[in-house]
């Protein structure tokens, strides 16, 4: 297509199967999605393309299968910076998820994070790291 664009950040949902909130003291229970988000010129029938291709080509991807094209709405969310190691992020959701019942909001979607920083690039005290909660009255 000759069209150049960056990457935009690599973003992820993380739930629990059981509908509670995400805690920090037991992510053996997290289930996870990663997403990145497409410009527009990037169409369902143009990945399913590039995946059919990929296919001949590779012998074995084992996760390709999973590959998805999709949109995410969420509507009304509350967010926080949080920057540092995401091992030290339970504070600062601790923080958000303060101001969501104080504001009398209720949880409404999975717990969404995008990560601004390059981890294999930024020192782990440096990472920038948006998180995200859809919410409702």
């Amino acid at each position: 297509m000759g069209i150049d664009y960056g990457v935009l950040p690599l973003q992820g949902l993380w739930w629990i199967e059981t509908g509670e909130q995400v805690r920090m003291d037991n992510k053996d229970d997290w289930s996870w999605t990663a997403m990145i988000m497409q410009p527009e010129f990037i169409t369902k029938d143009l990945i399913d393309e590039v995946i059919q291709q990929t296919i001949s080509k590779k012998k074995v991807l084992p996760a390709l299968s999973e590959l998805r094209f999709d949109s995410l709405e969420e509507g009304e969310c509350v967010q926080i910076m949080h920057v540092g190691p995401y091992a030290a992020e339970e504070p600062t959701i601790g923080h958000l998820h303060e101001f969501i019942a104080e504001n009398g909001y209720k949880f409404n979607g999975k717990h969404h994070e995008i990560y601004i920083s390059d981890a294999r690039k930024a020192a782990p005290e440096k990472l920038k790291t948006i998180i995200r909660q859809p919410i409702k009255k």
